[in-house]
């Protein structure tokens, strides 16, 4: 047995080196990057000092209306895209796992039966025939981690696996922005079918009253097929809504993942959004937006595999044990007699590897430097679209004023005009193009308060809200 112990005492000397020459590490930490386009990523006339953000407001505080809070939960739940980034997490999360076992050896048992038949003429032979031998042994092997590879490799894991988590807040805000968007667009249109619903009915109207002025004698045949043709052109409009809707219903199920189906719903005028307009300062896209968030951590990613790669040119130090029972006969296998042990510890340097290592570094290098890159670009496209968005709310909100007053004298101007061909001191032209503009002009106030939301639902997007 002393032998034995003499085999144990040197593998526990070499494991007390391994562990020693652990603190040799040549891996890297990773700091981040100094990113001088994060200080004006908004273009805003009062850049933000505050860092309060309405990207921390939930969803559910931000969007009042039952209906659409319905719908933006139910999406959470079922839309495809969702379960599949949840799939993705698993999958990072099951190599998250096999990356924090690097530290551990690998232990295999056997367990075997071997008989042999032997040749009469072989050196062996002429003693006996046949040969019987039984064998239960362990073999175990571990790597010690000197230069930092394996805590490497565990930490471009853990990046992989948030990359993944953000990745899928990400589809969340893209999810709740693209739900918010779709029923805002169908209560536009809700209305734009009203008002069309009823200039049909005052041109309806208008028709009788223009063969009227017709037998009259105080207009053409042309007026009257003008008043016709106007009416038509709006029974067409009315026709372009109702598919508009039908079709914006569609794509609406279809983020909600279930069958085509109607959409139950509240009305435009009713709507608003329970935001104050704050942009925070532009560092808080880092910890906000989750496509910025996983861009980074793709970085990180590279970073620590440049690590890896970087730790390959230097020798590796690994361990080798086995050890169990081996005996000619079965009875036996178990006594002491049959205990055997091999210890092997060994460095192993590189010299010649057909550059293989030296290329592995190099492109190493390269994808960290396209990470960082890609990352310096996500973080340009957030500012400009949170530069964007901001623009666009106090531009439609700018605009809501003048296409108020636009309509309210558009419609007077046109029961004016229709009030004046009544009593013939007004020509029939100036009527129709009347009408024409006040239609235009109504359908243009709703799409521009369909706007000014959906500036606020981008802003939002933008700011990276919708995931918390």
């Amino acid at each position: 047995m002393e032998r034995y112990r003499n085999t144990l005492q040197k593998a526990l000397l070499l494991v007390l080196i391994a562990i020693s020459l652990q603190s040799c590490f040549v891996a890297k930490e990773y700091k981040r990057p100094q990113i001088a386009e994060t200080e004006n990523l908004f273009r805003t006339d009062n850049l933000p000092t505050d860092s309060l953000s309405m990207a921390n407001i939930s969803w559910t505080e931000l969007f009042s209306d039952r209906y659409l809070q319905q719908y933006i939960k139910e999406g959470l739940q079922n839309n495809l895209d969702i379960r599949t980034a949840l799939q993705q997490i698993l999958i990072t999360e099951a190599y998250l796992k096999q990356g924090k076992s690097g530290y551990l050896p690998t232990l295999n048992v056997t367990a075997q039966a071997t008989h042999q038949e032997l040749s009469q003429n072989s050196q062996f032979g002429s003693l006996f025939s046949s040969l019987d031998q039984y064998e239960l042994s362990g073999s175990l092997s571990w790597e010690a981690d000197i230069w930092g590879k394996i805590r490497s490799n565990k930490r471009a894991g853990e990046a992989t696996y948030l990359q993944s988590v953000a990745a899928h807040q990400a589809v969340k805000t893209q999810l709740v922005s693209g739900i918010a968007t779709m029923y805002y667009q169908l209560l536009a249109l809700d209305a734009q079918l009203e008002v069309t619903e009823q200039t049909l009915v005052a041109r309806d109207s208008s028709v009788i009253t223009i063969k009227a002025l017709k037998e009259a004698g105080q207009v053409t045949q042309v007026a009257v097929d003008q008043n016709i043709a106007q009416y038509n052109n709006a029974k067409a409009l009315l026709v372009a809504i109702k598919a508009n809707i039908f079709k914006t219903e569609n794509a609406l199920n279809f983020l909600l993942a279930r069958p085509s189906q109607a959409i139950q719903r509240g009305s435009l005028e009713n709507q608003s959004l329970n935001a104050e307009i704050q942009i925070g300062i532009p560092a808080t896209l880092l910890s906000n937006r989750p496509d910025v968030i996983a861009s980074e951590y793709n970085l990180i990613n590279t970073f620590e595999l440049t690590n890896v790669a970087r730790s390959n040119f230097y020798p590796s130090l690994t361990l080798t044990a086995n050890a169990g029972f081996q005996s000619l006969e079965l009875d036996q296998l178990l006594s002491a007699n049959s205990l055997f042990a091999t210890v092997v510890g060994g460095l192993t340097q590189p010299i010649f590897n057909r550059r293989q290592i030296k290329t592995q570094h190099e492109v190493a290098k390269a994808q960290q430097e396209q990470a960082l890159l890609a990352f310096k670009s996500t973080l340009l496209t957030a500012g400009n679209e949170v530069s964007n968005a901001l623009y666009d709310y106090q531009a439609e909100s700018e605009k809501f004023e003048y296409r108020k007053n636009e309509v309210e004298a558009l419609r007077n101007a046109e029961s004016n005009s229709e009030e004046l061909l009544k009593n013939g001191f007004a020509n029939y032209l100036d009527l129709l193009t009347a009408r024409q503009s006040a239609l235009s002009a109504e359908l243009n106030l709703i799409d521009n308060k369909l706007q000014q939301m959906l500036s606020i639902v981008n802003l939002y997007e933008a700011l990276g809200g919708g995931w918390k």
